[in-house]
């Protein structure tokens, strides 16, 4: 069986990457572009924008389009995520509860668009998560 090697990637590098990702982001509707950049324990990183609809409930955050195209690319392992919005925004709710359940051991790294970062974890900002175990599975 092939060993799994954890690669790291400095926070600001990932940072920087999400700073790019946010220029991708289709937000005619509230103007406030969010970027992520997921940083997969194989050294892979993931990019992912939010993408608005005009029917409000179906968009969807840069943090939940990253972590799903990584899932759909088959990776099931991450170090880190940056998050980048113009003021330094800080998760939703909802991507809290994905980060949780699809990387609960990851590093968060919060930025403004110029690059002002602070770090943070999956667990800090989401210290009670729901998961499989309060569904009664292990």
């Amino acid at each position: 069986m092939a060993e799994s090697r954890k690669v790291t990637l400095a926070p600001a590098q990932l940072v920087a990457q999400a700073i790019g990702a946010r220029h991708l982001a289709y937000a005619p509707y509230s103007n406030y572009l969010v970027g992520a950049a997921l940083l997969a324990e194989d050294g892979t990183v993931i990019l992912g924008c939010n993408v608005e609809n005009a029917s409000y409930p179906a968009t969807i955050c840069a943090e939940r389009v990253a972590l799903t195209a990584a899932i759909a690319q088959g990776k099931r392992k991450f170090s880190a995520i940056a998050v980048v919005t113009r003021d330094g925004g800080s998760p939703c709710g909802i991507c809290r509860q994905v980060m949780a359940e699809l990387g609960p051991q990851m590093d968060v790294y919060i930025s403004d668009e110029k690059g002002n970062f602070r770090s943070t974890t999956v667990r800090a900002l989401l210290p009670d998560s729901f998961s499989g175990a309060s569904l009664g599975i292990s």
